[in-house]
């Protein structure tokens, strides 16, 4: 079930629009709009969380900065969401689909609508990953810019994130096709109750949701927000922000941290074709400024984007491509932590007005 949309956007008008993708997929799309004619940015979440994150009622968030600062937000769930079946349901998918099919056609979507007003893309995490396969792709062609936050072309963690999650992937794979983060919703005495177990061990907070987001990251060791950095109200329902991990999505997240880039999954169908077996090889093809951001205390994806900023620089120097990294914090804070407002959302308003 889709979030709802909190009504405090002053002024603004909110249309969810139905949107289906060409391989058959429901989606969610929504435009926030307080002054026509406005240049749009195309927001997308990470994986295990929705489109709510730039939204939260609690704080002031990336929708309401965004209005203010005379933009068009345009908020897309893609079959990753939590508002969405796809986690938790039998018909699988991989990150190749969110390539192919979810940002293309949503970004094909929003132009058909805005005409010749410029498109912007802000996108997170995991988002950002399929954002960067869809840009080496030539799919998205002449944005006017992106903001890639937390990972990008290059995806890297610490060893021991990589030794736990390869390990322990393998056995979370071959016993649950997903692991939840909301214990009430599976019982404290389930199948699932090894797994909330190991995430509270060394935990400062008591709360089974934050453990496995922050002290565990569904086991593998890794971290995803720094703690003082939420308010109370967002820390206290992390459970509604954050749904279910598909266990059967982490062998492609794998190869692509192995390669530290993003590789294409389906070789072997032609439907994938378009994609480039390796994304940063085809780095050549991305004809739009990008911003790569990253909190300084990333505990997921380390310091994955100043890595590909390096590496962009040096193999694409036609490539208008910038790093900023933000003092203090981790990974999921930049967006829903009570303070992002001062401290994140100012950088990628300065970004998209220069372009």
């Amino acid at each position: 079930m889709m979030s709802q949309m909190p009504a405090r956007f002053d002024g603004a008008v909110v249309d969810r629009v139905p949107f289906r993708t060409s391989d058959g997929t429901d989606l969610g799309l929504c435009r926030i709009s307080r002054e026509p004619g406005r240049p749009a940015v195309l927001l997308v979440h990470g994986h295990t969380v929705s489109s709510e994150i730039f939204t939260l009622p609690e704080i002031r968030n990336l929708v309401d900065v965004l209005l203010d600062a005379g933009y068009e937000p345009w908020l897309l769930d893609w079959r990753g969401s939590s508002r969405l079946p796809y986690n938790e349901g039998r018909v699988r998918y991989s990150y190749d689909d969110v390539s192919l099919y979810d940002l293309p056609e949503a970004a094909a979507y929003i132009r058909g609508q805005i005409g010749d007003r410029k498109l912007f893309v802000v996108a997170h995490c995991v988002g950002a990953m399929a954002l960067s396969m869809s840009l080496a792709a030539g799919l998205i062609p002449g944005l006017a810019g992106v903001v890639a936050h937390g990972v990008f072309l290059t995806p890297k963690v610490t060893w021991t994130v990589r030794l736990r999650s390869h390990l322990g992937g393998e056995l979370l794979r071959s016993r649950f096709t997903h692991v939840p983060v909301d214990i009430k919703k599976v019982g404290l005495r389930s199948r699932y109750t090894p797994i909330f177990g190991l995430a509270s061990l060394g935990a400062d907070c008591p709360d089974p949701t934050c453990q496995m987001l922050h002290n565990s990251a569904w086991a593998t060791g890794a971290s995803l927000f720094e703690h003082d950095k939420l308010d109370k109200r967002t820390h206290d329902r992390l459970s509604e922000l954050f749904g279910s991990v598909p266990t059967w999505i982490l062998p492609h997240m794998r190869r692509n941290e192995l390669a530290h880039s993003v590789m294409r999954w389906n070789n072997r169908d032609r439907r994938y074709a378009r994609l480039p077996e390796n994304a940063l090889e085809s780095a050549h093809r991305i004809d739009t400024p990008v911003l790569l951001m990253s909190g300084s205390k990333n505990k997921i994806w380390q310091d994955s984007n100043r890595l590909c900023h390096d590496l962009l620089s040096r193999r694409q120097p036609q490539l208008d491509v910038r790093y900023t990294e933000i003092p203090g914090y981790g990974h999921m804070d930049a967006f829903i932590g009570r303070g992002a407002a001062l401290d994140v959302f100012g950088r990628i308003i300065d970004f998209l007005d220069e372009h």
